[in-house]
């Protein structure tokens, strides 16, 4: 059974193509999960699909009933769906018990004994048992975003739709958000989940949907998306994922950032935390090691991780513009720890000097 059915959607914000003739169709219980770049229209088919947003053309569908008919009971539709928005939406004015009650109590009239009861069962679920008296300026942003999940569940709606839901969290909140999420999945609940979690979107996911060119570009499962993409946008969007590049220009480069890059990579791919400080370390030490060989002369330094996930194994090329330099010539000691550990840490290694440009390569 079809709960969603999404006919020829289009979308223009005045020149501005965002959406055309895009159809889905989701089955009970199937958990979506779209990905894409920014501006692709993701957020948006989403809040067309509540209309939270109309479209200019085309029709959607929840449970057989048309919610962008004219005339539509559009509430009384909606309240079949509950939505998890990008900054949580609670009430700041409303205690967490409030936030909760409240929707349940005006729209289905229940009681407040009854509301009060369920939302602290909810709570309960969601790891937040007792701060039903807390306000929303006194929570962490994880803790925000599982409330508005509660709050989405004091309606028992059937079908829930997330809007990135851990965009604005610090990545430290990030993993109780997905939790939640992943509790909710064995309930057999319909979900859309935009996100930008990939390894989430491999994990939960009946479905993939890559949105591109106005539309829904390409679609599979995990392992069609993530292994095997079969269109040239898809390719290029999951090449990207598997890959850290950085341009160096500058003697005075944000070292720290580039560190936080290469730790997020290495959680990506589930390498160990001395794997990971390993490759920042030999990165580092690299860039270093060409930098000191330029003698006062602006850098062009390129760096490239690439992760095969084939055969697990981390491609790691770095390259200088600049007279040659064959950093492996040196000896292995404190001064050459990048190269010292190359030696000792990878699988192969190569140097070679061409087009004015010093290239080293590892394999780990």
């Amino acid at each position: 059974m079809n709960v969603i059915e999404v006919k020829n959607l289009s979308k223009s914000f005045g020149g501005l193509k965002v959406l055309e003739n895009v159809s889905l169709e989701v089955k009970k219980g199937e958990k979506i999960v779209i990905l894409g770049g920014s501006g692709c229209g993701k957020s948006v088919f989403l809040r067309m699909i509540e209309m939270l947003e109309r479209p200019d053309s085309g029709t959607v569908s929840i449970m057989g009933d048309e919610i962008t008919a004219k005339g539509a009971k559009t509430d009384v539709i909606r309240r079949r769906m509950g939505m998890v928005y990008q900054n949580f939406n609670l009430f700041s004015h409303m205690n967490v018990m409030e936030n909760l009650c409240a929707a349940p109590r005006k729209l289905l009239k229940m009681p407040k004994k009854e509301a009060e009861e369920k939302a602290r069962g909810l709570l309960r679920s969601v790891g937040l048992s007792g701060r039903e008296n807390a306000m929303p300026a006194e929570l962490s942003g994880g803790q925000k975003q599982r409330i508005a999940i509660a709050r989405c569940l004091m309606m028992d709606p059937e079908i829930l739709l997330f809007d990135e839901p851990t965009s604005a969290l610090d990545p430290a909140m990030v993993g109780e958000v997905l939790a939640t999420i992943r509790m909710l999945s064995m309930r057999g609940l319909t979900m859309i989940i935009v996100t930008h979690e990939m390894d989430f979107a491999r994990e939960i996911a009946d479905r993939i949907l890559f949105f591109a060119d106005c539309g829904i570009y390409e679609q599979g499962t995990s392992e069609d998306i993530f292994e095997h993409p079969a269109k040239e946008k898809t390719i290029a969007f999951i090449r990207k994922l598997k890959t850290i590049s950085e341009h160096i220009t500058d003697q005075h480069f944000d070292l720290m950032r580039f560190h936080s890059d290469v730790r997020n990579f290495g959680d990506r791919y589930g390498l160990t935390w001395k794997q990971t400080y390993n490759i920042q370390l030999i990165c580092e030490e690299l860039i270093y090691e060409f930098l000191g060989a330029l003698n006062g002369v602006r850098p062009d330094i390129e760096l490239h991780l690439e992760y095969s996930e084939a055969d697990k194994q981390i491609q790691l090329s770095v390259s200088s513009a600049g007279e040659k330099y064959d950093p492996f010539e040196h000896g292995d000691n404190d001064v050459h720890l990048g190269v010292t550990l190359i030696k000792k840490r990878s699988a192969s290694y190569s140097y070679d000097y061409s087009d004015n440009r010093n290239n080293v390569c590892a394999y780990f």
